[in-house]
């Protein structure tokens, strides 16, 4: 999946939507003492309260947002042996398409308690899984929401579940109108942090408007700090890479091949060839839409075409080998320079850390000045410190 899938499906869970239909809804209570189910209710989405769909509906939506690569992952299922049950992907397919409510919910059941299996939680939890229809309709308007009888559909039926845990609410001092008088607030039922959720999941993913049931596209609660045992265990998926480990390779790679020590001028052109892959990938005018990607080949034409002398295949093949053990690894362009417009290069020394864009690297530079080493940033305007303009001081460098 890619951005904009998981964006327009997003803004569709909402209620009356007529693009998206939830048609059940399955909530599965877990106690963090015995990880067994202590409650479970399964009903059609319609027949709950305004009020309850809605924060159902927000829910929804946390468990797709965030950044690929960071917070939401493509996964792929692992091949399960021919001997082997419960196996997430098929638990889902059938799940999916099963007609009876009965043999969904138990399909559903088995994935929430391997969710539980060998893993204590801090607070009882809550798994939801809802189950309905997708439908993307071709060549609309982004705003546009309703469906018109000559508009072709594709239909994508999906299910999601998050996972949310439960908190007591704290006790609190109120005053009762009734009786005139302060009383305690006394409250144990157990709140559901759903505007919160921990993890979660939507099957299957949906590429060109067409379903890929050998993926899942997985939310990890905190950015780049995807939870590898539930992946494994639970989704039964082959192993991630973040955003952020895919540029701390291609940055050892880069060193091992150019040496640690580089000025700004070179290092602003290997951003900048590594950004024009997703420049190129975005001014094409067919619906495809492949991501770029950095192998050995691509990693030594960029450093060529940054200036780089004296770069070869053979040196790239080794740094490959040294960092990953993997001459056949790729790295996706866009976790290189996830914003290449935004301030995402972080500059630190010991007086200050500063922030810059990748393609205005070029305009800092290291210099010696009295025999110190000094930071120098080329700046086109005054330069304005808590509303004093600084005073420039002329030929300093002279």
């Amino acid at each position: 999946m890619n951005k904009q899938d998981i964006s327009d499906i997003r803004r569709h869970f909402k209620v009356d939507s007529e693009l998206l239909k939830i048609n059940e809804i399955y909530n599965v209570y877990i106690r963090k003492e015995t990880s067994e189910i202590f409650y479970e209710e399964s009903r059609p989405f319609a027949f709950l309260e305004l009020e309850q769909q809605e924060l159902f509906l927000a829910n929804f939506k946390k468990v797709l947002t965030g950044k690929l690569d960071i917070k939401l992952f493509e996964v792929k299922f692992q091949q399960p042996e021919e001997s082997a049950t419960g196996h997430t992907q098929q638990l889902l397919y059938e799940g999916l398409y099963t007609e009876e409510t009965e043999d969904w919910t138990e399909q559903m059941q088995q994935i929430a308690l391997k969710m539980v299996q060998d893993v204590q939680y801090d607070n009882d939890i809550v798994v939801t899984f809802i189950r309905g229809q997708y439908y993307k309709t071709t060549k609309r308007q982004a705003d546009e929401t309703e469906v018109d009888k000559n508009d072709e559909v594709y239909t994508t039926p999906f299910i999601l579940s998050s996972l949310n845990q439960t908190e007591l609410p704290k006790q609190s001092l109120v005053f009762d109108y009734v009786d005139l008088e302060f009383k305690s607030n006394l409250l144990i039922n157990p709140v559901i942090k759903l505007a919160s959720p921990i993890g979660g999941f939507l099957f299957p993913c949906f590429t060109d408007n067409a379903a890929d049931v050998n993926r899942v596209l997985y939310t990890a609660s905190k950015p780049n700090k995807p939870d590898l045992a539930f992946i494994e265990n639970v989704l039964n998926g082959d192993h991630i890479v973040t955003a952020e480990e895919d540029k701390a390779v291609f940055e050892e790679i880069v060193k091992l091949v150019i040496g640690e020590s580089v000025d700004s001028k070179t290092l602003a052109g290997v951003y900048e060839e590594v950004n024009h892959l997703l420049v190129v990938e975005d001014e094409k005018e067919d619906e495809t839409e492949e991501i770029p990607m950095l192998d050995v080949k691509e990693v030594e034409r960029v450093l060529k075409a940054s200036g780089i002398e004296d770069v070869d295949t053979e040196q790239v093949e080794r740094a490959f080998k040294t960092v990953i053990d993997d001459t056949t690894y790729e790295m996706k362009a866009s976790n290189i320079v996830p914003n290449y417009e935004a301030k995402s290069i972080k500059i630190n020394t010991k007086v200050a850390n500063i922030s810059v864009s990748p393609q205005d690297l070029k305009y800092i530079k290291q210099v010696n000045y009295n025999g110190k080493q000094c930071l120098l940033i080329e700046v086109e305007e005054d330069t304005v410190i808590d509303g004093f303009t600084l005073v420039s001081e002329e030929n300093i460098l002279s």
